[in-house]
């Protein structure tokens, strides 16, 4: 459970357990009273409770309280006493006690304790170690560690029960941690208990990520879903597929691919299985074999079974459930270790027998002849390649493609492999997985000579290398098949062109954005508008903004007569450069309601953060929010680093927006680690502009000004470093520049790009630049800026850009004592700060408003909480996100949001950070 990076402020090594160590870092502090004094840890084996015991214990030592500990261990169960020994040994004999409790502890634990075992009064003993606990504690407060509980022996745990209950007044606290199943009954209902879940799917793959040999391709999404949010298993299963340990692949689509187990592993979900009577490890390998099972399914294939009763003893033993007529197994790895126990003769007999009983499924029949299958088999392969087609039908992308990657492998002709691996390869991108991508079309080229197929493959191996940050050897790959088939395949040249030119873009290199214009100009085709005017538009997207339009509307022309995937994506980022937000929110929303009936989770990233982008450049800020997030969790899991780094410096500069640049400056250095960001201008200068806005707000003007201007070049004549992202910031350099001291530097920059940017901005660039003029510009000229950026209706759809741009005039009008017509200026800028939940400004709108002598809406009083509003902001002040609370409390994103906006002016904060404080100054209130 431990890694680089974490989303909470407790351990930067503890991933996803942000409400887990939340609760004991309160359980540490009720050491010295004003809480629950113990607390109950429960789980299933592997979810990480050894891992929070150890915290609690490195806490506890740094706060200076003395530890004791114990252990259960499954050998000593049986051993009376065992475990309370074990926690008491530090403090035994116990000198300072009184003779009677030292008596009493000798007779438990003392050398000749066994010949007293039959004399020894149960009550007295637990006086005894109450009296033992508490002298120690009047030394040195305490902390009670009890980890595997579920193995202590029964004596133990009737004494460490007495002195759960009587702990009241003493500077004592206890932890137990014990398997979900295995909590002894006096802990259970009794105390406060908490469950330790499954990581999220964000925090599992950032643990899978953190691993010394992380997989990559398919291997790491099978192991996301077969490990299940459990983080020894996604910790254990790398280092088995490191070790060369392969899992049974064949088995795919019978229930998912079964990957081999540790021994750890393997001593954990099935512990219980060797001692199994052989009928029922027989019909448990069969339900291993199928997957998810309808007990119908499994008694044809097992007509000699009476599968029910034989089943028995392993559902007592809690490996299986047998309810609404399927047998459900009880974790993933379950299946794994039982199917990994059987030798392949077993496992294909089962597999053959599962397939007789299959007959009129044809998809699922399949599967379990190939997973049966010796050897290369054309019927098996044509079977399997059928089944993926209905699944691409049904919008089953990773399902088609692992079918077909299984087909290729039984394919016999080598031509029919390739073409069943390239089929296969563009299946997987649909379902979100470059690494799978890159490899499946990497094999191509080593079965076929012809040169169409190894174009198209090197095309999607380019498409995986620019999704994974590698941009410089994804235009490598891309350009060149560009080039080589602009005249004898236009169409294929054109859709590599237009793969490069996201590429391009991200890269940001002027070179590459020069090779566009060229090869473009080579390829020898009218078709797909779409696809030209994205080329043409990343290639340059300031200059000739009439030619820019005329392709645009051919592309949206296009796109009424075939509103295709390719058409929308292409347009979506077209409209989005060229500053049409409001039509590309339109293009990407209706490219993402394609995708999702598609379930094509891989390009749905790159559109969800595409998305996220123009909705928060529009005012959109929950829903950008709430894409980005999306965006990033389906990232994460498919390895699409740059989507990953791009959500995630998006929701540090929406965290810096609204009041908390703490969380920001912590979002933004995490988006970026273990990247070279010069190899991404774009994501470079978002993340610089993230971190400016977070020292901005957080007051530190130099740090602010140094940060944007990092987003252009330090040449005599400054140019963005970006040729396109960079000139947005212009407006905040210059409000930067202005508190930091640094105008005369600032204006160099702003007269540079002005320069350059003539004679046809688009209204919201100048927009922008009038807004920087007009704040470096010292004599009266201003005036004119600052009505010029505020005067193009057109700027309306850029509500926060407009809304810094009234404020700055406000404030610029009332210091020349002319508050009248700053009013309406500062009203309409507080407005939509308001509205955007834009905290510092709205503070800063608002006290220039009252300078101005307009009447403001005062704050409203604490302590007028609803108890909704007070769970979110308490499960907030624990460090949960917003989807986090949402999960707990079956809520939505969106809702927790509109409640925790309402809770902040009523606490009077500003800042997440803030809510711990505000809500203890509450209570005591």
């Amino acid at each position: 459970m431990r890694a680089g990076t974490t989303d909470h402020s407790f351990d930067p090594g503890i991933l996803g357990r942000a409400a887990e160590l939340g609760r004991l870092d309160r359980l540490l502090g009720a050491v010295d009273g004003g809480g629950p004094q113990v607390l109950v840890l429960s789980g299933e084996p592997g979810t990480g409770k050894s891992t929070l015991v150890d915290w609690a214990a490195e806490q506890g030592r740094a706060r200076g309280l003395g530890i004791l500990r114990v252990r259960g261990s499954e050998g000593e169960a049986g051993l009376g006493l065992s475990g309370v020994h074990q926690l008491l040994h530090p403090l035994l004999p116990g000198e300072g006690l009184p003779a009677g409790q030292r008596e009493a502890l000798d007779r438990a634990f003392g050398p000749e304790a066994a010949q007293y075992e039959l004399k020894l009064d149960q009550l007295s003993l637990c006086v005894s170690v109450l009296g033992l606990i508490t002298e120690a504690a009047a030394r040195r407060p305490l902390l009670l560690l009890v980890d595997d509980a579920q193995w202590l022996d029964l004596g133990s745990v009737d004494v460490l029960a007495f002195l759960a209950r009587r702990l009241e007044g003493r500077p004592v606290v206890l932890l137990l941690a014990a398997r979900e199943d295995g909590v002894p009954a006096r802990f259970d209902r009794v105390f406060p208990q908490i469950t330790v879940g499954p990581l999220s799917r964000t925090a599992a793959g950032q643990l899978l990520d953190a691993q010394p040999d992380p997989p990559r391709g398919k291997a790491r999404a099978e192991i996301l879903q077969q490990a299940a949010g459990n983080p020894l298993a996604l910790i254990e299963l790398p280092r088995a597929l490191a070790r060369g340990r392969a899992g049974d692949m064949g088995a795919g689509g019978a229930g998912g691919a079964t990957l081999p187990l540790t021994a750890r592993l393997e001593n954990l979900f099935a512990a219980d299985l060797p001692g199994l009577p052989a009928p029922t490890r027989a019909a448990l390998l069969l339900v291993a074999a199928a997957g998810p099972a309808r007990l119908t399914d499994l008694i044809r294939a097992a007509p000699g079974l009476d599968l029910v009763s034989v089943l028995d003893p392993a559902e007592r033993a809690g490996l299986v459930r047998v309810a609404d007529g399927a047998v459900l197994l009880r974790h993933p790895l379950v299946r794994s270790a039982v199917y990994h126990a059987a030798s392949f003769h077993e496992r294909r007999q089962a597999h053959l027998a599962l397939a007789a009983a299959l007959a009129e499924e044809p998809d699922r029949r399949a599967w379990h002849l190939a997973a049966a299958a010796t050897g290369q088999d054309a019927e098996v392969a044509d079977a399997l390649a059928e089944s993926a087609e209905r699944a691409r039908g049904r919008g089953g992308y990773a399902a088609a493609a692992t079918a077909l990657e299984r087909a290729a492998a039984l394919t016999p002709a080598p031509e029919l492999r390739a073409r069943r691996l390239l089929t296969a390869a563009q299946a997987a991108m649909f379902a979100g997985h470059p690494q799978w991508v890159s490899e499946l079309s990497g094999r191509v080229g080593r079965l076929t000579e012809d040169p169409r197929l190894r174009a198209e493959a090197s095309l999607l191996g380019g498409w995986a290398l620019g999704v994974t940050l590698r941009h410089e050897e994804a235009l490598a790959l891309l350009l060149g098949v560009a080039e080589a088939t602009a005249a004898s395949a236009p169409g294929l040249a054109l859709g590599a062109l237009s793969t490069a030119a996201t590429s391009a873009y991200n890269s940001g290199a002027p070179h590459y954005r020069a090779e566009l214009d060229r090869i473009g100009a080579l390829i020898d085709s009218d078709g797909d508008p779409a696809a030209r005017a994205w080329v043409r538009t990343v290639a340059d997207p300031v200059h000739e903004r009439p030619l820019l339009a005329r392709h645009l509307a051919d592309g949206m022309a296009a796109l009424a007569q075939d509103e295709s995937l390719g058409n929308l994506t292409a347009l979506g980022g077209t409209t989005w450069i060229l500053d049409e937000t409001e039509q590309a929110v339109r293009v990407l929303g209706r490219t993402m309601d394609l995708l999702r009936r598609a379930g094509s989770a891989g390009t749905n990233a790159t559109v969800t953060q595409a998305l996220a982008l123009a909705l928060f450049e529009s005012g959109s800020w929950t829903a950008a929010g709430e894409a980005a997030d999306e965006a990033f969790w389906m990232a994460t899991e498919a390895g699409a680093d740059n989507v990953t780094v791009g959500a995630d410096i998006l929701r540090a500069t929406l965290c810096a927006l609204q009041g908390d640049p703490a969380a920001a400056r912590t979002r933004a250095m995490r988006a970026v680690r273990g990247m070279d960001p010069r190899k991404s201008l774009s994501l470079r200068v978002r993340h610089r502009h993230a971190m400016g806005m977070a020292a901005f707000v957080a007051g530190d003007h130099v740090d602010a000004y140094e940060q944007l201007r990092a987003t252009f070049t330090r040449d005599f004549r400054p140019a963005p470093v970006h040729y396109h992202a960079s000139l947005y910031y212009l407006g905040d350099l210059a409000a930067a520049a202005v508190r930091a001291g640094r105008a005369d530097d600032a204006r160099t920059v702003v007269d540079a790009v002005e320069q350059d940017l003539r004679p046809d901005p688009s209204p919201r660039l100048a927009a922008v630049l009038h807004r920087a003029t007009a704040l470096l510009t010292d004599t009266d000229d201003a005036e004119r800026h600052f009505r010029a950026a505020l005067d193009d209706s057109a700027t309306d759809c850029w509500p926060f850009e407009k809304a810094l741009a009234h404020l700055d005039f406000g404030e610029w009008l009332r210091r020349r004592r002319r508050s009248a017509e700053a009013r309406p200026h500062l009203s309409a800028a507080l407005e939509c700060f308001e509205r955007l939940d834009a905290r510092p400004w709205t503070e800063r709108a608002a006290a220039e408003l009252r300078a101005a002598g307009a009447a403001t809406a005062p704050a409203a009083p604490a302590g007028e909480l609803t108890p909704q509003e007070r769970q979110i902001a308490e499960l907030a002040a624990q460090g949960l996100t917003n989807r986090d609370i949402a999960a707990r409390l079956y809520l939505s994103p969106r809702t927790v949001g509109y409640h925790l906006h309402k809770v902040f002016p009523k606490l009077g904060i500003t800042a997440r950070a803030q809510l711990r404080d505000a809500l203890t100054q509450e209570d005591q209130g």
